[in-house]
Order: C-alpha cells, then sequence, then structure tokens
C-alpha cells in the first residue's frame, strides 16, 4: 500500500476528496490518503511542502505559484477548481467601516505571509487604484485568527471565502462590504518533487479519480443537502455557490491562466523578474 500525505482547507470545495477517501475509491490503486485539514490555508500546506510533512496540496493558485517560484522544491499536477474564487472583503462590525475606500492603506488580517488571503489584499488594493506597498499585515493563522483581529483592533479588513464565512456574518462578529474574485482558475493540486518524481502515473491516476467523483457530485440531486450538513451552509447559499463553482475535468494546465498569475505576481512585485524566468519548466511537471 502507498501513503501520501495531502492537506487542504476544511471547506466545502474538498469534499470530493474526503468522499473518495471515506468510499475507498484509491484501494484498487494501491493508494492510501492521510488528509489533514489545514485551517491556516495555503501559507500553511506551503510550509507543509517545504518541510517534507505533505506529499500533496490543495491549495490556492495565487500562493502555490509565487511559493515555487521563489524556490519551494514543488510543481503544479492539475487544476482543480477552474472557476474563479469569490473572497468576501470583512470588516468590524463595530466600526465605522463602510466602504471599501475606506480600507486604503488599511491593515489587514492574513493567515501567513504568501497565503490567499495575504496575495489578494494586493490583487484588491491593485483593483481599487490603491498603493498595495501602504497596506499593512497582521498574521492570525486562520480564519478565527482573524475574526478575532477585526473585533479587538488589530485589523481593519480581512478577506476570506465568501461562502466559508457567511455563518459568522449571519451571526453578526463581521461584516462583508464587498467582493473579490481571482482572475484565474482558484484551487491546483500541487505535489514535492521527491514525490513526483517516484510516483507521478499513480498520483496523475489519483488526481483522475477525484476528479471523475466531483463531476459526479456536481451533478448529484442530494448535494446541497450533504454540503449544507457537512459545512453548516444554508443550502439556498449551497446551491449558489454549486452554480458559480466548476471542478475541472481534465489534468492539463491552461499555461495562459498561469501567464496570468505571474503577470499579476510580477506587477505587485511580489516576485522578482529574475524569480519568473522560465516559469513554465519552474511551475509544470
Amino acid at each position: 500500500m502507498k501513503r501520501f500525505k495531502i492537506g487542504g482547507v476544511p471547506e466545502h470545495f474538498n469534499l470530493p476528496w474526503r468522499l473518495s477517501i471515506e468510499e475507498g475509491k484509491f484501494k484498487d490503486l494501491g493508494v492510501e490518503l492521510h488528509w489533514s485539514d489545514m485551517t491556516g490555508g495555503t501559507g500553511q500546506m506551503i510550509k507543509g511542502l517545504q518541510a517534507g510533512t505533505l506529499d500533496i496540496a490543495v491549495l490556492l493558485t495565487e500562493g502555490i505559484s509565487r511559493a515555487i517560484l521563489k524556490g519551494l522544491d514543488a510543481k503544479i499536477i492539475a487544476v482543480y477548481v477552474r472557476s474563479p474564487l469569490c473572497w468576501g472583503i470583512h470588516v468590524p462590525t463595530q466600526q465605522a467601516i463602510s466602504q471599501l475606500s475606506d480600507l486604503d492603506g488599511a491593515t489587514f488580517a492574513i493567515s501567513r505571509e504568501g497565503s490567499g488571503s495575504h496575495l489578494m489584499s494586493y490583487v484588491l488594493a491593485n483593483r481599487e487604484g490603491w498603493e498595495p506597498a501602504a497596506l499593512s499585515f497582521d498574521v492570525v493563522g486562520d480564519v478565527y485568527g482573524g475574526l478575532w483581529a477585526l473585533n479587538h483592533g488589530e485589523a481593519q479588513g480581512f478577506l476570506w471565502e465568501k461562502y466559508t464565512t457567511q455563518p459568522f456574518v449571519d451571526q453578526g462578529k463581521c461584516k462583508r462590504i464587498g467582493e473579490v474574485y481571482t482572475p484565474w482558475p482558484c484551487f491546483v493540486i500541487a505535489v514535492r518533487n521527491e514525490v513526483l518524481t517516484q510516483d507521478e502515473a499513480l498520483l496523475n491516476a489519483v488526481v483522475s479519480i477525484v476528479q471523475n467523483r466531483a463531476a459526479q457530485l456536481k451533478i448529484s440531486a442530494d448535494t446541497p443537502e450533504v454540503l449544507s450538513w457537512r459545512y453548516a451552509l444554508k443550502q439556498a447559499e449551497v446551491r449558489e455557490w454549486l452554480d458559480q463553482t466548476e471542478w475541472s475535468v481534465s489534468q492539463e494546465v491552461n499555461q495562459k491562466d498561469l501567464q496570468n498569475v505571474v503577470n499579476t505576481l510580477l506587477d505587485l512585485k511580489l516576485v522578482s523578474p529574475q524569480e519568473a524566468e522560465n516559469w513554465t519548466t519552474k511551475l509544470l511537471q
């Protein structure tokens, strides 16, 4: 039995992985996947790949691309979710922040340096015409740390996936004053190079199984109820999210999408021109 350590966020996007594991779909491959919930998001998974505590990670395209260009010894092997991610722009409930312009030059709570909540703050600043360098950041670990920072004066803004934070908005733990979408497919699957070199064919077969399970989930009439129950979401919200979300059905990675990521990282000075050289060879298997 071949064992792989895999990490992903404990969110609705990853239900195809969880179901595939629970249903024993990898047994015929002779594969056992040990799943770890990464509440710290992409930044935590990058550290896991770096330290060798993860073999595979399901993480944000912009975060893993930057990490690899900066020297992480890993490759992107497939797009997992090809639709964009909708980030909610959250602010404290007790402060008079009501419009996006109030966040120009603000302190943003981020899970970790290089995480999606970090990089998308720059994307938001760029979209709104703010000076990205004027932003400051408070590293908070996870969504709960972000909520704490908002409500204890540590940060004025916090970006996190819209549907994941909806229960907190409903409970009055934060306000949402806007949204920002990734201008690229949001989640990819990355593997440490050492593991990829040894087991590329097996890993591709694992990805194919998960993509097939995701395709079944997308069309199943039971999916809204299952997702609602597992992730404490309202079924109306789940249906809206499902309409917006497309899991990938192909292991081919569109280089134009990654070119957009690399160009954005360059524009925001989050990677250097030297780091971005030969990016296709660095990022893709």
